[in-house]
């Protein structure tokens, strides 16, 4: 099956830039966003639809990018797309719980749909310059069928079954939430011992802890500019997300856990859960101020 018409459902910080890169790649676009003007703002590239099913309608597959597992439950299975866009390949970009992509996986298959689930990493920066990090779960043929429509977002790896998409970017948010925990304390101590914050980070560039994290995060935290890329509260879901897969697998990820409790009170107690996840440095120095 060939995809020429896709349904992007989540126009927001990822969603929006995903969507202008499938359109540049010469798919017909169709948008839905709950809050309709971040929609709207497409409507130079894509067609801009009222409800999520005029958006399916007709669709060869069908992008979700929402915020989480309860959003994409509500919007695909309780909004009954698959009666709308028969035979479509669902295709969740949202990052959620492992088991949750595999039961809409298995619902959807019942209703005569296809899914893969295909969470992303790269943050704003790398939506927009189409160079996502896409980790897929289902069958190595949906996969192949979708592979013109993530080459235009990023680079696509096929690691497994239905949930297994889900469980490599809870890995990678595992990644991610503790690099940004060492980097911020490693920056943190130093300054205190009198180092240059920017001359440190480009030492430390040339080393074994170079990173794109020490790079990008470290940067925003010399700069002091945690405007999001990726908020904290989605990292907060993704840390909580990977504790609950590993508990079910049996297993303790004690820094995970550390980390977790880190993005708890800055994103509760702080109250900075729209800030971008390198705030982890706001939560470090109130952890350390007056000391």
């Amino acid at each position: 099956m060939t995809i020429r018409t896709v349904a992007l459902l989540g126009t927001g910080i990822m969603g929006a830039p995903m969507a202008r890169n499938l359109a540049k790649a010469g798919f017909r676009v169709r948008v839905w966003n709950r809050t309709r003007a971040k929609a709207d703002a497409l409507a130079d590239v894509a067609e801009v639809a009222g409800t999520p099913q005029l958006a399916v309608a007709g669709a060869d597959a069908v992008v979700t990018m929402l915020e989480n597992g309860a959003v994409v439950t509500e919007v695909v299975l309780g909004g009954r797309l698959a009666e709308h866009a028969a035979g479509a390949l669902f295709i969740d970009m949202s990052s959620i719980q492992p088991q949750l992509a595999r039961d809409h996986a298995q619902a959807l298959g019942a209703a005569g749909c296809r899914h893969l689930d295909a969470p992303v990493s790269g943050g704003e920066v790398g939506a927009v310059e189409a160079r996502l990090a896409i980790m897929a779960g289902g069958s190595a043929d949906d996969f192949a069928a979708a592979l013109p429509l993530f080459s235009a977002m990023g680079r696509a790896t096929h690691v497994g079954p239905s949930g297994a998409g889900q469980t490599a970017k809870l890995a990678n948010q595992v990644i991610v939430g503790i690099t940004i925990g060492a980097v911020s304390e490693a920056l943190t101590l130093a300054v205190a011992g009198g180092c240059d914050a920017a001359q440190v980070q480009a030492a430390l560039m040339g080393g074994f802890a170079t990173s794109r994290i020490l790079e990008l995060h470290g940067g925003r935290m010399i700069a002091g500019d945690f405007r999001p890329g990726a908020m904290a509260r989605v990292q907060l879901k993704d840390m909580d997300n990977a504790l609950d897969a590993a508990r079910r697998a049996g297993l303790r990820l004690p820094l995970t856990e550390t980390a977790r409790g880190a993005y708890a009170a800055l994103t509760n107690e702080l109250g900075m859960a729209e800030k971008d996840h390198s705030a982890y440095h706001l939560w470090l120095k109130a952890l350390n101020a007056g000391r």
